[in-house]
């Protein structure tokens, strides 16, 4: 009877450690990764974008590029005056407004061109805004 009870200890580990080996918890890791980093399958592609770290009102890049399909806007502000990213006519197409910190919005965009801006008051006005071309 022993062996018989070793035998079903050692079938018992061995499906625990497959099942373990074979993945996550409901999906919604495998999936978040690609979204933040623009690593995985398809067509999701990350482009980065911070304001000036001095407090000025603009963003270090005027002019940005990306193929058509998910992208991932990762935006670092690392001063103190609070900024955003807004894509144009891009509906969901916002960061947060931050100071010292990052924030990212994701959104599907089609090949055009798209004007990017800080939302906050004054700020595109004073020149805060840019342009991203999608190919």
């Amino acid at each position: 009877m022993t062996r018989r009870v070793l035998a079903i200890l050692l079938a018992l580990a061995a499906l625990a450690l497959g099942t373990a080996a074979c993945g996550g918890d409901d999906g919604e890791e495998s999936d978040e990764p690609a979204a933040a980093n623009g690593d995985g399958g398809g067509d999701g592609q990350t482009i980065q974008i911070a304001a000036d770290p001095s407090g000025a009102l603009s963003y270090d890049q005027t002019e940005l590029t990306a193929s058509a399909g998910e992208i991932t806007i990762e935006f670092t502000n690392e001063s103190s005056v609070p900024h955003d990213v807004t894509l144009e006519d891009v509906e969901g197409g916002a960061t947060e407004i931050i100071t010292e910190d990052t924030a990212s919005v994701t959104v599907a965009l089609e090949p055009g061109t798209y004007t990017f801006f800080c939302s906050v008051a004054g700020h595109r006005a004073a020149g805060m805004e840019g342009t991203l071309t999608v190919e």
